[in-house]
C-alpha cells in the first residue's frame, strides 16, 4: 500500500511539472521567436526558430551603431531607439513616483483621518476608474491642444502633459494602499499619539517603513503601465525625438516597408528597463510580505 501511494504521488509529481513545462513553452514560444527574428538577415518575419546566418545587424541598429555587411555597405540606424527608451524611462520613473506620493498620502487620509464625505469621495474615486483613459482620448487632445496656446510646456507633443494625465490614475492605487494601511493596527496610531506625534508624523515613521511592501507593488504596476502605453502616448507625442519606445517602434512598420528584425531588437530591447525595475523592486515586495505583516 505504502509502495502504491508512493508510485502515485511519484506520477502525479511528475504530471504536474510536465503541466508547468508545458505551460511556460506556450508562454515563451512568442519571445523566443521575436529573439530569433532579430538574429536574422534581413527583415522576414517568417522563417526557422533557429537562424540559418545570424547577424547583429539588428541590435547594432537598436542600439544606434552603424553596420558594415559583408560586402561593405554601411547601414545606420533609421530611429534613434536609445533615446526613445530613456523618454520611457523618464516618463515613467516621473509618473510612478508622482503617483505613489499622491496615492499614499492620500491612502492614509482616507484611512486615518474621519472627515465628512469621506465615504462619498470613495465611492466616487471607485466609480471614477470604472472607466479607462483611452475614452477621453479625444477630450485629452482637445484639453492639451488649448493649454498648448498657453504655455507650449502643458500643450501637445510635451512630456508634461503626458506625465499629467498619468497622475490622474492614482484612484485605483488610493483604494490598495488604503486597503494595506486598514489591516495596520490602530495600536500604533494611540502609542505614536501617546509619545507626542503628529498625524505627520505617524504616517512617516510609522506608516511608510510598514508600506514598503505595497508601495513597491504600485511602483512597479505604474512603471510597467507607462512604458508599455500606446493610445495616450501616440495621440499627445508627435516629433519623433520625443517618442517612447512603445509609439516609437511602430515607424518600424509602416505601408511602404515592414522592418521586422529591426523592429524586434527593439521590441526585445523595451523589456529592460522592466526587468531591471522588478529586480530592484523584487527583494522589497520578499522581504516585505514575509516580515512586514502587523499582527493585531
Amino acid at each position: 500500500m505504502i509502495v502504491e501511494n508512493q508510485r502515485t504521488l511519484f506520477f502525479k509529481k511528475l504530471a504536474a511539472h510536465g503541466f508547468l513545462l508545458l505551460f511556460l513553452t506556450i508562454i515563451m514560444f512568442p519571445f523566443l521567436v521575436v529573439i530569433s527574428i532579430s538574429f536574422r538577415e534581413g527583415n522576414f518575419a517568417v522563417g526557422s526558430l533557429w537562424p540559418d546566418k545570424p547577424t547583429l545587424e539588428h541590435w547594432y541598429l537598436a542600439f544606434g551603431l552603424d553596420y558594415t555587411r559583408g560586402d561593405g555597405t554601411v547601414i545606420e540606424p533609421p530611429f534613434p531607439v536609445l533615446l526613445w527608451m530613456w523618454n520611457s524611462v523618464k516618463l515613467a520613473s516621473i509618473s510612478a513616483f508622482g503617483v505613489l506620493a499622491i496615492s499614499t498620502i492620500s491612502a492614509y487620509a482616507f484611512s486615518r483621518v474621519r472627515f465628512r464625505g469621506r465615504g462619498a469621495l470613495l465611492d466616487s474615486l471607485f466609480i471614477i476608474q470604472l472607466f479607462p483613459n483611452t475614452l477621453a482620448l479625444i477630450a485629452l487632445y482637445a484639453v492639451f491642444d488649448s493649454l498648448g496656446d498657453i504655455s507650449p510646456a502643458i500643450g501637445i507633443d510635451s512630456h508634461w502633459s503626458l506625465i499629467l494625465v498619468y497622475l490622474s490614475g492614482i484612484m485605483m492605487h488610493i483604494w490598495t494602499i488604503k486597503g494595506y494601511f486598514d489591516s495596520v493596527d490602530p495600536a500604533l496610531d494611540k502609542a505614536a499619539a501617546i509619545d507626542g506625534a503628529t498625524a505627520w508624523q505617524s504616517f512617516r515613521y510609522v506608516f511608510l517603513p510598514l508600506s514598503v511592501p505595497i508601495m513597491s507593488v504600485v511602483f512597479v504596476l505604474v512603471f510597467i503601465g507607462v512604458i508599455n502605453d500606446y493610445p495616450l502616448a501616440s495621440i499627445l507625442l508627435r516629433q519623433e525625438e520625443n517618442l517612447t519606445l512603445a509609439v516609437g517602434s511602430g515607424l518600424y512598420l509602416n505601408e511602404f516597408k515592414y522592418m521586422w528584425g529591426d523592429f524586434a531588437a527593439a521590441a526585445v530591447l523595451s523589456g529592460a528597463p522592466i526587468t531591471v525595475v522588478f529586480l530592484i523592486a523584487q527583494k522589497y515586495l520578499v522581504s516585505g510580505l514575509s516580515d512586514g505583516a502587523v499582527k493585531g
